[in-house]
């Protein structure tokens, strides 16, 4: 293993490692654009360039390999003004429009004028421009103005995906990335070109002008739209989530995150959202107070035996909310008809990259706590539901007429007027939990944003009706 020296630090690496990697792993930032870890190397954008004594000319460090006594300098007067050099190409043509620009506050080529620049432009020519505002794909919009040809979005769909979409067009200063003829940026990965994209060439169409990205807060959080569990930020701001971001972990997701999963954030806030417990009165829901409810649920519960209960725990809740609900039913209610449900398994979702066709989170966590997934009881007269169950479910619930159901879950349809009490609970951006992938690796998410309306943590709930309800789920106690 050769070892070298890096602005006067020494460090041991393996053989074939690149100077750029080498610098990475003594916390010393060297700027680049067309270099990523996942994606082969390029070394075309210039801003990696490093001083290496013994060479006359700077050097790529993205791509030199490193080698036994090296001595690297990436802050000498050369390196320095070599990087000045390349951020003046770069912005010969680039349009100074920083404040109408999305990417703004998380641009690279504005960190790095800042950094490494700040000299005025000396071009008194007309700049050369190209197409603004187009969109190549249901999710990603083109700036090619703001392009600096780092190539990562191409390398990234011929590379990772494989679908071959982009492609450079042109030469010189009028080269630009393209859609070939007759297609459309499309595969179900689209907005990680976004993600790759250091400026603000490639843009969400979903996230584009709706918030500055200095005013959200990143909450590292777990993607809850399939078995995968892949690592994500939450960017939220005033209890309003804006957008996922992927968060790199090798062992899972990699550097990326599928569309769906990026755009199943606007769930969090849809229209069928729980705010405040309902009851059914006249086969109509009516909002009532917390007391109210659990009221209404301990009249409903009186004429009912343990034996007769069934507690459904869920697949898509945390590990935390189904453990707190099995003690309940178990311990409190004095019921042993525990079971799980959750979302069918969906064989087109699934793929060879990330995305599985499992779309519950946490299969393995509820499996932990009852492995039994959801039978009909014969003699069931009332069901305690976490968080809901399949279409195919719910009709032979319905079809035994229980006396009553109390569903806990944060989303419900209305028209589907099969509960007698529904209990708000909070999404699992609105709290702190765990969630089991398929590979059953733990994985811990934080609180994003706080529980909207009366909505209560699923724990809540569940230690608020052991509280409430008598052992047997016979009313008060």
């Amino acid at each position: 293993m050769p070892k070298l020296t890096i602005d006067g630090k020494l460090i041991e690496v393996e053989d074939g490692t690149t100077i750029l990697e080498a610098a990475k792993r003594l916390g010393i930032k060297i700027p680049h654009y067309c270099y990523h870890p996942a994606l082969t190397i390029a070394g075309n954008c210039r801003m990696c360039v490093v001083e290496v004594e013994g060479q006359s000319k700077p050097v790529i460090s993205c791509r030199e390999a490193v080698k036994e006594g090296m001595v690297v300098h990436t802050k000498s007067p050369m390196a320095i003004e070599m990087r000045r050099s390349v951020l003046e190409f770069q912005l010969i043509n680039h349009p100074v429009d920083c404040p109408v620009c999305d990417q703004s506050g998380e641009c690279w080529l504005q960190d790095y004028y800042f950094e490494h620049s700040r000299q005025s432009s000396r071009l008194i020519e007309e700049k050369v421009h190209k197409p603004k505002a187009v969109r190549i794909g249901p999710n990603v919009m083109l700036d090619a103005e703001r392009c600096v040809e780092c190539t990562r979005c191409i390398r990234f769909c011929d590379e990772i995906t494989k679908t071959h979409e982009m492609t450079m067009e042109d030469r010189s200063d009028h080269s630009t990335i393209s859609i070939y003829p007759r297609r459309q940026l499309d595969n179900p990965y689209s907005l990680c070109t976004v993600d790759l994209c250091p400026v603000g060439a490639l843009t969400s169409a979903d996230f584009r002008f709706k918030k500055r990205v200095w005013f959200l807060t990143s909450t590292p959080s777990i993607c809850n739209w399939c078995s995968t569990g892949c690592n994500i930020f939450i960017d939220s701001h005033d209890g309003i989530v804006y957008r996922y971001r992927p968060r790199e972990n090798s062992d899972v997701n990699g550097a990326w995150l599928c569309d769906a999963g990026k755009l199943s954030y606007k769930q969090i806030h849809a229209d069928n959202r729980v705010f405040y417990p309902l009851i059914t009165i006249d086969d109509e829901f009516r909002r009532v107070s917390w007391d109210e409810a659990i009221l209404k649920l301990q009249e409903s519960m009186k004429e009912t035996k343990p034996e007769e209960i069934v507690g459904i725990l869920s697949a898509r809740a945390t590990v935390e909310e189904n453990e707190a609900f099995a003690l309940f039913l178990r311990e409190k209610i004095e019921t042993t008809n525990l079971c799980w449900s959750g979302l069918d398994s969906d064989s087109g979702f699934g793929d060879q990259l990330i995305r599985d066709a499992d779309r519950n989170p946490n299969v393995r966590g509820v499996t932990a706590i009852t492995e039994k997934r959801f039978d009909q009881t014969p003699n069931a007269k009332g069901y305690f539901i976490l968080d809901g169950v399949t279409d195919e479910e719910l009709m032979k619930i319905v079809s035994s007429k229980p006396d009553w159901i109390v569903l806990i879950a944060s989303h419900y349809d209305e028209k589907r007027r099969y509960p007698t009490v529904i209990l708000p609970k909070a999404t699992f951006a609105e709290q702190s939990g765990t969630f089991v992938n398929r590979k059953g690796m733990k994985q811990r998410f934080e609180k994003a944003i706080e529980p909207k309306g009366e909505s209560l943590l699923g724990t809540e709930i569940a230690e608020r009706l052991n509280y409430s309800l008598s052992p047997g789920g016979r009313g008060p106690g």
